[in-house]
Parts: C-alpha cells; structure tokens; sequence
C-alpha cells in the first residue's frame, strides 16, 4: 500500500518554478560562456593575427631587428593573451596544424594554441635571401586561451550575476501569479477536508475565493450544489428509514399474527378432521348399504385431501420458523425413484397417461434426507398429474461425480397446461393461482409448491422451472451431496491403478472407472504420463478417445522403449464413429506396442468384465 502523502498544487508550482528557473539560468550561462568566449576568441585571433602580419612585414625588412625586438617586447606587455613570440629561419615551408582545427573547439578545450606565419624574404635584404620573395623563416605567436579564457569570465561575471538575478526576479514575479488560484484552491481543499472529516455535518463552512477565477469559482458553486443535494438525501433517506422502520415493526406484528393464526387454525383444523377421521374408521362397511357406501368414499376422499393440505401449511409454518431439521442417513436414489413410480403409477395410469423413467447413472449409495427428497418429488409428480389432461410424465434421473461430493439432478416433465413466464416467480408462493377463471378445475390449494421451494433450500438445493403455456411444464430439482460408499457392484476393479491420458476432455470414462472402485491418475501432458510409469508401476495405461493415433503411437514407442522387468498393459480408446476405420490405424498402434484397441464402453459391467479379461489374458 502506497502511504506518501499527497503533493499540494502549491507545492507543485513552487518546485516546478523552481525547477525551470535553475534550469534556465543554467542553459543561460552555459549558451552566453560558449557563444561569448568563442566570439571573443575569434577577435582575438583575428587581432593577433593583424599583429602578426606587420611583424612579418618589419622582419622581412634588412636591418629591422632592433625595430622587430622592440614591438615583440611591446606586445607582450600590453597584449596578455600572447604567451610568446619567437622567429626562426626555414626554407622549407610549415603546415599549422592548428589553424585547420575550428575556433570553437580551440577557445573550449585548448589551453594554449601556436600559431606560425611566413617571413619573406625582401630583394633588398642580403642576409636573409638572395632571391626575391623568398622564404627566410616563420615566425611563431602562442596564445594562452585558458588565460584568455579566465580574464573573460572575470570580465563577464558582474553581467552574469545580474542576469541571474534578474532571471530570479522574473521567476518569483511568476509564482506569485501563479500562486494566487493555488490559494483559492487550498481554501477548497480546507473546506473539502472538514466534510470528509466530519461525516455528519450539516453546514457547509465558509469558502474564502480571494481572485475569483472562473473555473475556480464553478467548481465552489458546484461542491456548494452537491452538498444540498446530499443534505436533502440525507434527509429523505432518514425520513424513508424511520418510515420503514415503522413498515417493519408492522409487517413484524403482522407475520407473529399470521403464524398464531395458522397455528390456532390449523390446530383446531387438525383436530375437528382428526375427529372426522376417527369416526371413519369406526364404521363398518358392510353394515352401509351401497349409497351410505359412495357418502362415506366421498367424506373419507375430501377428509384424506384436506388433511394433506393442513399438513403442509403445518410442515410451510415450521419450516418458516426453523422448527424442521433434515434426518441424514444412507439411501438408494434407485430405490428411492423406484418406490416414487410404484406409489403413482396406478393412479397416472387410470388418468390415461403414460409414465416414463429415464436414469442417467448407475447404482450407487447416497447420504442425505431421503424422506424430504421423496416428499418433494411426490408433490412435483402429483402436480403434474394433476395439471396433465392427457399425454405423459417423464422423470429423469442424473447423477453428477466429483472429488469429494455428488451432484443429484431430477427432472420432472409433463404434457399438461403449462405456465406462463410472467407467473413463473410466484408459483412457489403460498396459496398462489395462477388464474382461478382456468384453473379452478384443478384441485388445489397452492401449497405444495412453497413446499418443494422451502424444502429445498433447506437441504441446500436448488429447483428450476422451464414452462411453455399449452405445451408443458419441467421442474428440475439439483442436490449437492456428500460422495458415500459405492454399492457392491462398484468394487469389481478396487485396487486397479490407471493412468488415463486424454488431449481435450477427459470424458464419462474416468468417473465409470472411478465408480467402479479404479484408482485413476488423469494426465494431458505427455512428460507427465513418461515420468508417472517411470516413477511408480500401473497396471494399465488409456488412452482417451479424443487422442489422435498418431500421438498414442508415439507415447507408446517411447514407454515400450524405456520399460525393463514391468509391463504396462496400453489400451487405446476409440469412438463408435470410427470402427470403421479400425484397420487405417490399429497395425501402427500394435506396432508401437499398444495391446488393445477398442470402442469406448461406458456400461459397468460391460466395462469391468472386460477390463478383468484382459488383465487375465496378459
């Protein structure tokens, strides 16, 4: 977590300024040395020289020596940036080296610089030549540019000194124009700091706007606008909260009446049909004749009706109160599906309609409240058959595996009226119809449905509605359970250790080994699977049906070609679409060392049967 503080816009102005006043007076000095010391050293050269040309000229004349003495004596008291002057005789002539280099790099980095000009001769002149122009000598001038360069700054410097503070002047003039809106806006920033600090502040306090620039003073109006604003929510979200406060003590009031109702009603409910029930059964039908008969079927059926109906608002009121708790035990979901089908089957069958199982997985051993669960899909079922006129029922069963928990899914599908979308969220309110005017010819309370909803989530369930009106209606039921014990049929391959390698998918292969008691090791890298059968020793390796044969041949070259005493046993795996292309790819398979290759088989025993044959065989 980043803890610097925040920079102020003050602050920022004043380092910025000063910032680029340093720099300027920097780059200011620096340009003003270079351009002014190489424009003086130009002129001093050019000055030198002049002086070396008329010397050339009074040593080219006979006689002159006292004369050249004299003026070399002069130039070098009066002229300080001459170091010496010397005249020697040649004849051959002298290329200055110095005078082809540019001035500029000579006044910056040279300390001193020669400079040799040619004497000619004069015809005049007996000693020095007998030829005319000929050439007597050189005469060599050197200048000390770093003491040129030295009386230059000292010359300069009073001039540099008042620039600068000139310059820094300029630059305070600067900031103190720019810091007039950073005082406006540090009055802002004070006055946004009070509001942060005091959440419950009432009065926006006092914002001082010296300058009142433009942006500045909007950027007031509009902090001063959002705090009204937010004084006025305030206001209306204390008003709307003690209004819901008093909405909540009723709907409090209301709900503890309406469960003292339900149980006073459904108590004194309960017992009257009790009573009613009691009587019932105390009659002997053979005594009745046949119309005494058809009255006592008549009271007995609306008395068994409404006595489910209390039972359930009963069952929705504790539930609602957290008065039901869930008996975990061991169950068979095949036998639990199988006893729901026996118990309505006769009566879907005298409606005419037809009843349809479909079970998606194998036997298995679950843990969970078998009881709520065969509750809930009764009342699925028995709506079902109730809004059905004529078609079928379908209940699907489907079991989902993982690493530590299962996953229940049942579906129960019908042929009847259906449910518009718009109604879809209030069926599983307590007493809703749908539309009375249509459903009326179907007996109801609208109580099974809460029912299955509260049950549900009791158990960490969920439940979905997929309804088409005039086609049919699907409630699907997901239960998320604990992984239990496998049944006996299930343990045919215990203690069978697999690795299983697969490009894409690892398929419903692994969870039909896994079931049925296999130890499998699941890879999709192909080092993976050659260092697993390096490292430890498998009885079996798969090869998945989404791997090429390509790739399974060459995974198998390279473990037959590493392999010692142990021998893995290589299945490859096929798709049914592809048996008829078996003979394109089963040799170079068995040639890499692949025993078997076969079509995919999901059933267990099928599976299992044929797992243990080939473990026989090899």
């Amino acid at each position: 977590m980043n803890n610097r503080p925040h920079q102020t816009l003050p602050t920022l102005i004043w380092h910025s300024i000063m910032q680029t006043m340093v720099l300027a007076v920097l780059a200011g000095l620096l340009v003003s040395f270079i351009y002014g010391f190489v424009h003086y050293y130009k002129d001093t050269r050019q000055h030198i020289q002049d002086l070396a040309t008329l010397l050339t000229i009074s040593a080219s004349i006979a006689d002159s020596t006292d004369i050249v003495d004299e003026q070399i004596r002069f130039l070098l008291e009066k002229e300080q940036g001459i170091e010496s002057i010397l005249f020697y005789t040649t004849s051959q002539p002298v290329v200055d080296a110095n005078q082809l280099r540019d001035d500029w790099k000579n006044a910056l980095f040279a300390n001193r610089i020669s400079f040799n000009y040619p004497v000619v001769g004069d015809p005049t002149n007996k000693i020095l030549s007998s030829k005319e122009d000929a050439l007597v000598g050189y005469l060599n001038i050197t200048l000390d540019v770093a003491t040129l360069r030295e009386n230059w700054i000292k010359k300069n410097l009073l001039l540099w000194l008042m620039t600068t503070l000139l310059a820094i002047i300029w630059a305070l003039f600067i900031l103190r124009k720019l810091n007039w809106p950073s005082k406006d806006i540090a009055n802002l920033t004070a006055a946004c700091d009070i509001v942060i600090k005091n959440p419950d502040i009432e009065q926006l306090p006092l914002i001082q706007q010296r300058f009142e620039f433009q942006e500045l003073v909007q950027i007031k109006q509009a902090f001063i606008t959002l705090f009204d604003r937010l004084q006025i929510a305030k206001q209306d979200y204390q008003a709307l909260a003690a209004f819901e406060q008093q909405l909540h003590h009723k709907d409090v009031s209301l709900d503890v009446q309406l469960h003292n109702f339900q149980s006073m009603i459904t108590h004194e409910l309960k017992t009257s049909l009790n009573a009613i029930v009691g009587g019932l059964q105390l009659l002997d039908d053979e005594k009745l004749n046949h119309e005494q008969r058809d009255a006592v079927d008549i009271i007995r059926e609306g008395s068994d009706k409404l006595v489910l109906t209390l039972d359930q608002i009963i069952q929705l009121n504790q539930i609602q109160k957290g008065q039901i708790s869930l008996h975990v035990h061991e169950f068979n979901p095949l036998q639990l599906i199988a006893d729901l089908l026996a118990e309505f089957e006769p009566a879907i069958k005298k409606k005419g309609l037809t009843l349809i199982s479909h079970i998606h997985h194998i036997d298995y051993i679950l843990e969970g409240d078998a009881e709520r669960i065969q509750q809930i899909l009764a009342i699925l079922v028995s709506n079902a058959m109730k809004f059905t006129p004529a078609g079928q029922i379908t209940i699907t069963s489907q079991l989902t595996h993982f690493d530590n928990s299962n996953r229940w899914q049942i579906s129960v599908k019908d042929t009847g009226i259906g449910i518009d979308s718009s109604f879809i969220e209030d069926i599983f309110n307590p007493f809703f119809q749908v539309d009375s005017s249509q459903t009326r010819q179907y007996e109801g309370s609208g109580i099974g449905l809460p029912v299955v909803k509260q049950m549900a989530q009791l158990m960490g369930a969920s439940i979905e509605v997929d309804s088409t009106l005039g086609i049919g209606t699907n409630f699907t039921v997901t239960i998320p359970m604990s992984n239990q014990h496998h049944s006996q049929q299930q343990q045919h391959l215990r203690g069978l250790r697999i690795i299983y390698y697969y490009y894409h998918e690892k398929g419903l292969l692994v969870d039909q080994l896994q079931h049925l008691g296999a130890d499998v090791a699941c890879y999709q890298h192909e080092q993976l699977v050659i260092d697993e059968v390096h490292a430890k020793q498998f009885d079996m390796l798969m090869f998945a049906e989404d791997v090429f044969p390509r790739k399974a041949a060459s995974l198998a070259s390279h473990i037959r070609a590493a392999e010692t005493e142990y021998r893995t046993l290589l299945v490859f795996w096929y798709p049914q679409q592809q048996a008829k292309h078996l003979a394109d790819f089963e040799f170079g398979l068995k040639a890499a060392g692949i025993d078997y290759c076969e079509v995919a088989k999901y059933e267990d025993k099928a599976l299992s049967d044929l797992l243990k044959s080939w473990l026989t065989w090899s």
